[in-house]
C-alpha cells in the first residue's frame, strides 16, 4: 500500500487541474505537479544519495515545494520531517537531532534561525529553496540542483508498503518535549479515503488552504483527500482575510477548513459582506468549539458549518456527519468514519454507556505506528490489541453522535467529582454575546479543584457572572458550573487555535495572591 497518492491520481487524470498557488500565482495540471514532485525525489536520490529510510526535513511557509518534498517521500521511502515555522533554534535542535536528520530544506524564512543551527549541529546537507539564503557555501540551491539534473531515462520509484514510515509530525510538547509520530503509508492512504468517503468530497471540489503546511490538519484535513478524489487545492503562503475571501470567490471554492480564530477574523473582514460564496458546499471548524454567533452569521449568509474532530496520531479526519445533522446536533463532532472503530472506556478499560463520558479510544488503518525512538510512549498510547489510547473524553448520545468533554489531564476534579471543561466551553460559546471562552481548573482548600471560566465577550454585559451563570443553569448540572468568571479581552491561543490554558491557569493564581497580600 504505497502511499504515492499524487503519481497516482496524475496516471489516472493528468490533465485535471490539480494545484493553484495565490502568491506567486502557478497554476500546475496533476501531471505537472507530479513531475515537480518527481524531481524533488531525484534529487534526493540521485543528487544527495539519500536512500528509503533517511530522514529529511523541511522548514518552509506554504509553497509548491513543500508539496513536491510531501510527495516525494512517497516516490522515494525517504521519511520526510515537517517542522513548525514559530520553533527556535534550541526546540528545533532538539527535533533535528532526536529525528536524525540528513539535510534540512528550508526557505527564506527560516534563513535566520538555520543559521542559529549551523553553529548548533551537522548536518550533510543544508538545502535553500530561496536563492538568497543558498549564498552560504554550504548550502545547495534547490532550484538550481533541479535544473541540473539529466534527462531522466527509467527512474522508478522506491518501491514501500504499507507500514513503511512515509512521514513524521512532531507534538506541540504541551506535555513534555515534543515526541515524533510515525505516519506510515497506509496510514496516509487510509485518512485520505476515508475523508473522501465520510465527507462526501467530489472531484469537482476545490478547496483554499491557508492553514499551515507543517502541521497535520495542513497536510490531511484536505490536502490529500482532494488529491486522492481529484479536485484542486488553491494554496495560500499564509493566512489573510481579504485575499481568502477574494481567491474562494474566483476560484469557485467548495470546501474549506479552518479554526474558530480564522472563522472570527474572515467574518469580520469587510470582504464578508460582498463576496460571492454561492460555489461553497460547506465549511468546517476543527481544534476547539465554534461560537454561536459565528454559526449564526455564516448560516445568515447560506453557509453551513460542520465541526470535526482529529489529532495527528490517529488522523486528523475521525469523525463526519450531514449538513442537516450539522444544525440539528450543534456541538457534536458527527459519527465515526467509515472503517474507523471507535470506544468510549472508563477508568478499568469497560466501555460506557450513551450518555456517559468516557475516554476516547481509536483502532483501524488511520492509526499512527506510535512514537519515534520511543517505545514506553508507544506502549502508554496504543495497547495490546491496537487500541490507541487519545486522553480525550467524550460521550455518545443515543443516535450515536460523539461530544467532545475535553481532554483528561485538563478535567477538573471537584469535591471528588469529575468536571469536563470542554463540556462546559461548549455551552458558554452558544451564548450569542460571548466571543471565546475556556474554563480551567484551579487549587482549592474546600473542594480539591473549582472551574474557573475565562470568558471573552462581544460587547458590555451587565453582571456578566449573573447572566453567564444563569445561561448555563439552563443547560448544565448545578456542580458543573464555574465558581468564578474572569472577563478578558482576548485568550492565548498557539498557532493553531488551541488556549494555552496553562497561561491563563498562572495568570490567575498570580493575581489572586497579589488580592490576598493586599492590606485590608
Amino acid at each position: 500500500m504505497q502511499a504515492d497518492l499524487l503519481g497516482d491520481r496524475a496516471r489516472l487524470t493528468p490533465d485535471d487541474p490539480a494545484l493553484v498557488v495565490v502568491e506567486p500565482e502557478l497554476r500546475l495540471t496533476y501531471a505537472e505537479l507530479d513531475a515537480r514532485a518527481e524531481a524533488c525525489a531525484r534529487l534526493w536520490t540521485e543528487v544527495l544519495g539519500l536512500q528509503k529510510g533517511d530522514r529529511i526535513g523541511i522548514l518552509s511557509h506554504n509553497r509548491v515545494e513543500f508539496l513536491e518534498a510531501f510527495f516525494a517521500a512517497g516516490k522515494t521511502g525517504l521519511i520526510l520531517v515537517t517542522l513548525g515555522t514559530r520553533l527556535t533554534a534550541p526546540e528545533l535542535e532538539h527535533v533535528i537531532t532526536d529525528a536524525g536528520l540528513s539535510g534540512l530544506i528550508y526557505d527564506h524564512h527560516g534563513a535566520e534561525v538555520v543559521a542559529q543551527l549551523r553553529e548548533r549541529l551537522e548536518l550533510d546537507h543544508w538545502i535553500a529553496l530561496d536563492a538568497s539564503d543558498a549564498s552560504d557555501v554550504k548550502a545547495r540551491s534547490y532550484a538550481e540542483e533541479i535544473r541540473r539534473l539529466p534527462e531522466k531515462n527509467d527512474w522508478q520509484r522506491t518501491p514501500c508498503d504499507g507500514e513503511d514510515v512515509y512521514c513524521m509530525l512532531y507534538t506541540s510538547g504541551t506535555t513534555g518535549r515534543p515526541k515524533g509520530v510515525q505516519i506510515p503509508h497506509r496510514m496516509v492512504v487510509a485518512n485520505a479515503f476515508n475523508t473522501v468517503c465520510g465527507w462526501q468530497l467530489r472531484s469537482d471540489d476545490v478547496t483554499s488552504i491557508f492553514t499551515p503546511l507543517y502541521h497535520a490538519g495542513g497536510l490531511a484535513a484536505f490536502l490529500t483527500p482532494i488529491f486522492t478524489i481529484g479536485g484542486t487545492v488553491v494554496l495560500h503562503a499564509e493566512f489573510n482575510a481579504e485575499d481568502v475571501w477574494r481567491t474562494i470567490e474566483n476560484e469557485g471554492v467548495t470546501v474549506t477548513l479552518g479554526v474558530p480564530t480564522i472563522w472570527k477574523m474572515l467574518a469580520e473582514s469587510p470582504a464578508f459582506e460582498t463576496v460571492d460564496l454561492s460555489s461553497i458546499r460547506w465549511l468546517i471548524s476543527g481544534g476547539a468549539p465554534l461560537p454561536q454567533y459565528l454559526i449564526d452569521a455564516y448560516q445568515a449568509r447560506g453557509i453551513a458549518f460542520k465541526q470535526g474532530f482529529g489529532m495527528t496520531e490517529v488522523g486528523v479526519n475521525c469523525f463526519a456527519m450531514t449538513v442537516d445533522d450539522s444544525v440539528r446536533k450543534a456541538g457534536s463532532i458527527g459519527k465515526p468514519m467509515p472503517f474507523t472503530e471507535v470506544r468510549l472506556v472508563d477508568a478499568d478499560s469497560r466501555d460506557v454507556a450513551d450518555g456517559e463520558i468516557g475516554e476516547l479510544l481509536f483502532r483501524g488503518d488511520h492509526v499512527c505506528q506510535g512514537y519515534w525512538n520511543n517505545p514506553e510512549a508507544t506502549a502508554k498510547s496504543i495497547d495490546g490489541e491496537g487500541w490507541f489510547h487519545t486522553g480525550d473524553q467524550a460521550r455518545r448520545d443515543e443516535e450515536g453522535f460523539y461530544y467532545v468533554a475535553g481532554r483528561s489531564k485538563d478535567m477538573i476534579i471537584s469535591g471528588g467529582v469529575n468536571i469536563y471543561p470542554a463540556e462546559i466551553e461548549a455551552v458558554l460559546v452558544q451564548h450569542p454575546e460571548v466571543e471565546d471562552a475556556a474554563v480551567v481548573g484551579i487549587p482549592d482548600p474546600k473542594w480539591g479543584e473549582i472551574g474557573v471560566a475565562f470568558v471573552v465577550l462581544r460587547g458590555p454585559m451587565v453582571q456578566p457572572d449573573d447572566s453567564l451563570q444563569a445561561f448555563l443553569s439552563e443547560r448544565l448540572a448545578k456542580f458543573k458550573w464555574p465558581k468564578a468568571y474572569r472577563i478578558l479581552d482576548h485568550l492565548p491561543r498557539t498557532a493553531y487555535g488551541k488556549v494555552v490554558k496553562g497561561d491563563l491557569r498562572e495568570d490567575y493564581l498570580r493575581d489572586t495572591s497579589t488580592d490576598s497580600q493586599e492590606p485590608a
